[in-house]
């Protein structure tokens, strides 16, 4: 065997670095075969600038519906005097223009119920989230009818809300009156007649 020398021993220590160096290697970052996805996901600022352009765009092109027919102004050379145009000039309806007219007449009277509307409160759109508070029962929240805490139960011989069994206890020890009081209160008493 022979003899171990401080020069072929920094070689094979160095070689043995060359060999293990990982940044040596070339990695690319992606794979060759990668493809950018074909569906682009918007975040709400993308969202509600788009649905603004769109909107704007549609009134826009509904404020002009109307200003497509020209106005002629009224004079007796083109009316014969009378009030109405001469009948050698009359031609069959036209009726994309009578289509806009009906939009346009849509479209204002659609203006006219939004303002008179502003007065009672915003309505409400598929735009618009501002509206009235839900009376759906699954949205009202349920209170104790003793402590005014939140109440996940009700009694079924008395029909008072509770928040847990101390208070549902008080409730059994009440004399009728004084549940029927609560429940008046509620509003949840029945009238018998």
């Amino acid at each position: 065997m022979a003899p171990i020398t401080a020069a072929s021993d920094e070689k094979t220590h160095q070689a043995l670095l060359d060999k293990l160096d990982i940044y040596a290697i070339p990695k690319p970052f992606r794979n060759p075969h990668w493809k950018p996805p074909q569906r682009r996901n918007k975040n709400v600022k993308q969202i509600l600038a788009d649905a603004t352009r769109k909107e704007a765009s549609v009134m826009a092109t509904q404020n002009n519906s109307g200003m497509s027919t020209p106005v002629l102004p009224h004079s007796e050379a083109l009316t014969g005097g009378a009030g109405t145009p001469v009948e050698s000039s009359r031609r069959p309806p036209n009726i994309a223009q009578a289509t806009q007219s009906l939009s346009t007449l849509v479209l204002e009277r659609n203006t006219k119920a939004a303002l008179n509307s502003v007065a009672n409160g915003p309505a409400p759109t598929y735009m618009n989230i501002e509206s009235a508070p839900s009376f759906h029962p699954s949205g009202q929240r349920r209170y104790c009818d003793i402590t005014g805490l939140p109440a996940p139960y009700t009694d079924p011989k008395t029909r008072l809300r509770y928040h847990d069994k101390e208070v549902f206890g008080a409730i059994r020890t009440m004399p009728q009156n004084a549940v029927e009081g609560y429940l008046a209160a509620r509003g949840a008493h029945t009238v018998l007649k």
